[in-house]
């Protein structure tokens, strides 16, 4: 579903239908083009800049923490992933957890906290590979690189896909 096109007026009032049909043009996703900010200014009737000042204000003002990607893994040859959680002193998490985020492999990685006494991990990545043994061999590479072997850790691997979005700013059965 496109939004609405709005004229001048309506992009002139940033809390307006402006601001509305710019998160309901985004929440979908970007349009996968070489150029998805012109081609969501020609949806929404505006040009290029105005999207990008638009997405810039709703990023500055908190109404969107982040534009990010969903990649479908699968769908580009990744078969397996596993995510990797460990148990990490706490004075080391943040530092970890840099390192790890900046491994080529490791294509998410946050903290959490713990759950004792049953779950005491607080570190987590998603680790992608054609199949688990080369998620495997990826996880035991990083292990030797940085000097893990002594940090408990496990890989769980996912055995179902569930829906993958962005998101959800505007519900769009409600009035607004």
């Amino acid at each position: 579903m496109n939004p609405p096109q709005l004229p001048e007026a309506s992009r002139a009032a940033p809390a307006g239908a402006w601001r509305q049909a710019l998160i309901a043009a985004v929440q979908d996703g970007l349009p996968l083009v070489p150029e998805p900010f012109a081609a969501l200014a020609a949806t929404l009737g505006c040009d290029e800049a105005e999207v990008r000042e638009g997405l810039a204000a709703l990023l500055a003002d908190g109404t969107v923490r982040r534009l990010g990607v969903v990649v479908r893994h699968r769908e580009l040859g990744f078969a397996a992933n596993a995510m990797v959680v460990w148990d990490v002193p706490d004075a080391r998490v943040d530092a970890l957890g840099a390192q790890l985020a900046a491994e080529p492999a490791v294509t998410l990685c946050y903290r959490r906290p713990r759950v004792p006494p049953h779950w005491p991990y607080n570190l987590f990545c998603m680790i992608h590979g054609h199949d688990r043994a080369a998620v495997l061999a990826e996880l035991a590479a990083i292990v030797g690189r940085h000097g893990l072997g002594e940090l408990p850790h496990r890989p769980l691997f996912s055995r179902q896909r569930f829906k993958q979005r962005g998101a959800r700013y505007l519900d769009r059965g409600a009035p607004s």
